[in-house]
């Protein structure tokens, strides 16, 4: 969605349904700050706006201003739903199989070189789940079935999650040959043709979980080889990104590679990752 031209031009454009003032903007720019490390910019008012306005109507509330009183007041089992839905409305998944296809030949060089078994890879934002089994797809085809294989895969949005562990997509999904759509997928026939789902032999690899990377600590077990957290760090300003690579640094063994996204440049962090390739990073 293109960028508005400012804060207070977005606001007069839309026939707001729902009162949407520019502290309200603020207020939601705050809280998913502080919730999920995500910085919005001034010119994301209508997405925020188109996307909110959802939640306004599911929980009858006429107003911004009285929705986000009644969020930041909110507690229990019914508080926590609430910011889950808040968080999930306003993060932005967009993926396919094998994106960023550079990343997936590297990988399967490195898997070689791994002598430690099981291998332990993390997927920090597995969205809908085509990049997970694209992970596990190079695996498979780098090292074979019956390699010891583990792929923790987290994010903070729990309705892509859901997806992901269904792992059924459309028959037409970009980035898949023919050779891997008759090697990992079911043909959906009757009222699912046109589908497929990942075959239960690659998905045994995979854990899914909800993680959001802002909590300061994170139970994932033993330390990871290899971490792809692509595309997620363009979302946090500069000392939110530090704060993450730093938990990132900690979860990783010596060594281990971090695969991160086309845009993104971490050469200041050189105490903890240096960089390996094409966005890709040793862990000092």
């Amino acid at each position: 969605m293109p960028a508005a031209p400012n804060a207070s031009s977005a606001s007069e454009s839309i026939d707001h349904e729902f009162s949407f003032s520019k502290a309200d903007f603020d207020r939601v720019r705050q809280l998913i700050y502080q919730h999920a490390g995500i910085s919005l910019h001034e010119g994301k008012q209508a997405m925020v706006y188109s996307r909110l306005s959802r939640r306004l109507r599911d929980t009858g509330y006429n107003s911004f201003a009285s929705y986000l009183q009644w969020l930041e007041q909110s507690s229990g089992p019914q508080g926590a739903a609430e910011w889950q839905e808040f968080v999930n409305c306003l993060t932005t998944n967009l993926t396919s199989f094998f994106r960023e296809d550079h990343h997936f030949h590297a990988l399967a060089d490195d898997l070689k070189a791994i002598n430690a078994r099981p291998i332990r890879i993390w997927c920090c934002a597995a969205s809908t789940g085509e990049e997970p089994y694209s992970i596990a797809m190079t695996c498979h085809e780098a090292l074979g079935a019956s390699a010891p294989m583990q792929i923790v895969c987290s994010d903070i949005d729990t309705n892509v999650l859901n997806t992901a562990r269904r792992g059924v997509y459309g028959a037409d999904s970009r980035g898949l040959n023919h050779v891997r759509l008759r090697n990992y997928f079911l043909k959906g026939t009757g009222a699912n043709e046109g589908k497929i789902r990942i075959k239960p032999e690659l998905a045994r690899w995979i854990e899914f979980r909800t993680l959001n990377l802002m909590d300061t600590q994170w139970s994932l077990g033993d330390p990871f080889h290899i971490v792809f957290c692509r595309n997620v760090m363009i979302y946090f300003d500069g000392p939110t990104q530090r704060k993450v690579l730093e938990r990132i640094h900690r979860v990783m063994k010596p060594g281990g590679l971090l695969f991160v996204g086309h845009s993104e440049n971490f050469t200041e962090s050189k105490d903890l990752f240096r960089l390996r390739g094409k966005t890709i990073y040793e862990r000092v």
